[in-house]
């Protein structure tokens, strides 16, 4: 669901600088002529004899560092379906505050902010038609809450992106929204802890928990007001500094990217994490450089092998057209300019196996035969070489099912506008990994039912085996066990316990 911000004024952002001692001293070797010589100090006497308590502090401040220096994967259950007649969303819970406290909410990457709903929020349904209990933030019941002040520099970068908003009247960092649907969000900042469900390595799990700032919403409209598929809020996964994910690399707790493989078989689910799921078919086309989505460069469209005559410029970049990978839309929108040659493509395809079936906005067809079996693959063609492959129900709505099928194509155009939008219909039963360091995505058909690799950062080389919907909503919490650890960090550990 791509966000459309209200305009804000920007402001001067400011950026956390590390400073390296180390460095200086290097600088102070080389400028000082060779050799030089460096001075060392204990830190305790060679003579006397240094406190127990000293000794075991200082162990215990070192050995703090060691293990915060490795992250994990976080992983996130999912939730929900592309079909838009069961559910048409996938979502996942979050447990935000202290103590915590679920909160279930749409996973969205054509957005940036987490929020959720909080207490008093005008418009926030209470009930939902789906399975899930819907929670309302409240920050002074949280022990670990905190209000985001304007002069914030996570908010100052924010007014920049215009995920943000700072009046005179008030220091409070607020957001308002308003999405592709018509629906619209709107609030204030709170900091609080995210609680997450980290890989470790030896296909060990942790509780942690991670101080990160979302929005509490106090008023929402449209779509987000409707109750027969309400969730608490939206995930976003955007790349801007207020999207989580930018938030837990910045501060070393997970690596910049995130992965999910979202099942469209029977009542869908999927995996959801921040970090690599590893797959040998992976394929990866470049971002766009300097888009508020996730833009890629679709250069052309192949229907049963044959390349289809799409002026090229169709798909290009600007502020008013290009192609978004969004897991926030339910289904799929092509470019006004291709779309008539696309759908005419399948027509002709498929026109000596099935009968045409007038429906108001879209293509639809009646068969008595598999899917598969009569409609061709479709192609989406990126740059670098990467192919995104489609079969039917990828790109294809059942709207009647038994011995005779109603299928309708999936994609949808905007009036007027050149713009492409691969929603959740594409983006199913495939591994997308959103590479932001490398600013890249990649991809890879999959059954997403079935667990997947993952690729851990604790320095071992080696990629850990994750089932899917291991970390289930009704897992307890887990602390992490010592066997994750080298037999003598274990030692030590063992130590100070019985100290």
């Amino acid at each position: 669901m791509a966000a459309v911000p209200v305009p804000v004024p920007a402001a001067g952002a400011a950026r956390f600088l590390i400073a390296v001692v180390a460095l200086a001293s290097a600088a102070a070797v080389v400028c000082g002529g060779f050799p030089a010589a460096m001075t060392l100090e204990r830190a305790f006497p060679v003579r006397g004899h240094a406190e127990l308590g000293q000794l075991i502090a200082r162990d215990r401040a070192r050995h703090g560092r060691m293990l915060q220096s490795t992250t994990g994967v976080v992983d996130f259950p999912v939730q929900g379906t592309y079909n838009p007649f069961i559910v048409g969303l996938y979502y996942t819970k979050v447990q935000l505050g202290n103590p915590a406290e679920d909160f279930y909410v749409q996973i969205d990457t054509g957005s940036d902010v987490l929020w959720v709903s909080c207490s008093a929020c005008s418009g926030c349904p209470t009930k939902s038609g789906l399975p899930i209990q819907l929670n309302s933030f409240d920050p002074s019941s949280s022990k670990t809450a905190s209000l985001i002040s304007c002069s914030d520099k996570l908010c100052i970068q924010a007014v920049q992106s215009s995920d943000a908003a700072c009046s005179s009247q008030k220091n409070s960092c607020s957001f308002s929204f308003q999405y592709g649907d018509g629906s619209g969000a709107s609030g204030y900042y709170v900091s609080d802890q995210l609680h997450l469900d980290t890989i470790l390595g030896n296909s060990q799990t942790a509780n942690s928990s991670a101080s990160v700032v979302f929005g509490c919403g106090t008023s929402v409209n449209g779509e987000l007001t409707k109750t027969d598929r309400a969730v608490a809020g939206i995930f976003g996964f955007g790349q801007q500094s207020m999207s989580v994910i930018s938030q837990l690399a910045s501060q070393g707790v997970t690596p910049k990217v995130f992965s999910h493989c979202l099942s469209g078989n029977g009542n869908g689910g999927g995996i959801l994490v921040l970090g690599e799921i590893v797959e040998p078919n992976i394929v990866y086309s470049p971002l766009v450089p300097s888009q508020p989505h996730y833009n890629l460069n679709l250069q052309s469209i192949s229907v049963g092998g044959q390349q289809l005559a799409i002026d090229s410029s169709v798909f290009s970049t600007s502020s008013s057209q290009g192609t978004i990978i969004d897991s926030g839309t339910t289904l799929a929108y092509l470019a006004e300019g291709a779309y008539d040659t696309f759908v005419t493509a399948i027509a002709n395809a498929v026109s000596q196996s099935v009968q045409s079936v007038p429906s108001q906005g879209a293509q639809c067809y009646l068969t008595t035969s598999s899917v598969t079996d009569v409609f061709p693959q479709v192609s989406l063609n990126f740059e670098g070489g990467a192919s995104m492959v489609l079969s039917a129900q990828e790109y294809m709505l059942e709207q009647q099912s038994g011995s005779t099928q109603v299928w309708c194509i999936g994609f949808s155009k905007v009036q007027g506008q050149d713009i492409t939008i691969l929603g959740d219909l594409v983006l199913q039963n495939k591994i997308v990994i959103y590479d932001l360091a490398g600013q890249r995505i990649g991809w890879a058909n999959y059954d997403c039912s079935m667990s997947v690799n993952v690729s851990t950062t604790t320095n071992t080389g080696t990629n850990e085996y994750v089932n899917a919907g291991q970390l289930s909503d009704d897992s307890s919490p887990r602390s992490m066990p010592h066997q994750s650890l080298p037999p003598i960090m274990m030692l030590m550990l063992g130590i100070l316990l019985f100290l």
